[in-house]
């Protein structure tokens, strides 16, 4: 039986005792065809070169074992470690979040060409951009890419509209239009005001107009897929008097599942964010004005949320997600 050598990177800096990284890791190695995981952090100044300078292929990282977890002076990473070559493991995993930049990405996906990255440095490229949502009309609300004052207001003069930068995160910048007036959830102001404030972005790179769904309200549910296959879901509710869902912006998450509408969405997009290499999204749905859940968001960076989904299901999510990377990372012959 063969035995796979695993590299994450990851970037401990801004990591907390909730997240998914350490659960994952020990999940990993302990499964029986896993010779070696070992973690390097973008956060570890040693690292600067891979990460930043894009001059080396050798990192600093630490070895997982079955007390990896979290530590909050981050020394395992920056005092510990060894110095490794990328291209003397097997399979390259992703778990660094934003920001990412194209420039990393491009670096990676030519050092490690022959190398199984999950999800690919390409694919992330491409689906971290919620123009990619455009690929999927048929369950998504009505949307627009818009590069012109005029799209805006012509997009808004249907109906009201959320306007997304195309790659932010979190809810960050993220705006209603109704009527002409501007809400960031914060203050408001007239439209032409904000459009003076975004007219160079929005010229050179568009935003992403969206109907507004005055469902909002119901939440907006995050749901966790692996290599094709639905694993759990979470229910983001908006904080009172607020329409934005993101728990980093003050709603709340409970446990959930996906729904026959949801099932149709995973099924209708899994298989184009396979084709790109990516093996771990999460997909966030909302409820539209007829009470269908459509797609709102497609997250492809590092997903977290496992052992949470774990704890609130009492299934094996986190088995359930090494064996599904296993699985592909066989079918890709290491």
């Amino acid at each position: 039986m063969k035995k796979y050598k695993y590299l994450t990177l990851t970037d401990h800096s801004g990591h907390s005792k909730e997240n998914s990284l350490y659960a994952l890791m020990r999940t990993l190695a302990a499964h029986e065809k896993t010779d070696t995981v070992r973690v390097a952090s973008r956060g570890d100044a040693r690292n600067a070169g891979f990460f930043f300078a894009h001059d080396t292929n050798e990192v600093y990282a630490t070895e997982v074992d079955a007390d990896f977890d979290f530590q909050a002076d981050g020394k395992q990473f920056t005092e510990g470690g060894k110095r490794v070559d990328i291209e003397d493991f097997d399979v390259i995993l992703m778990r660094l979040p934003r920001p990412v930049t194209d420039s990393f990405l491009n670096y990676l996906a030519g050092r490690a060409i022959l190398k199984t990255i999950i999800n690919h440095p390409d694919g992330i490229m491409k689906t971290s951009t919620k123009e990619f949502l455009l690929n999927f009309p048929e369950v998504c609300p009505p949307m627009q890419l818009v590069k012109s004052e005029a799209e805006v207001e012509a997009f808004a003069a249907q109906f009201p509209i959320v306007l997304k930068p195309l790659k932010e995160y979190g809810g960050k910048g993220i705006v209603k239009i109704k009527d002409g007036k501007v809400s960031t959830g914060e203050e408001e102001m007239s439209l032409a005001e904000y459009l003076a404030i975004i007219k160079i972005e929005l010229e050179q790179d568009g935003y992403l107009a969206m109907k507004f769904l005055e469902n909002v309200k119901k939440g907006d549910k995050r749901i966790l897929v692996v290599n094709g296959e639905i694993l759990a879901a979470s229910l983001r509710l908006p904080a009172p008097d607020s329409w934005l869902c993101n728990v980093a912006q003050g709603g709340k998450s409970v446990p959930a599942e996906a729904d026959a509408d949801e099932i149709k969405i995973v099924k209708t997009i899994a298989p184009r964010l396979k084709k790109e290499g990516i093996l771990i999204f999460g997909a966030d749905t909302l409820t539209d004005d007829n009470g269908k859940r459509v797609l709102s968001e497609v997250n492809t960076l590092s997903i977290g949320g496992f052992p949470q989904a774990e704890q609130q299901t009492g299934r094996p999510i986190l088995r359930q997600t090494i064996d599904l990377i296993v699985e592909e990372v066989e079918k890709s012959g290491g």
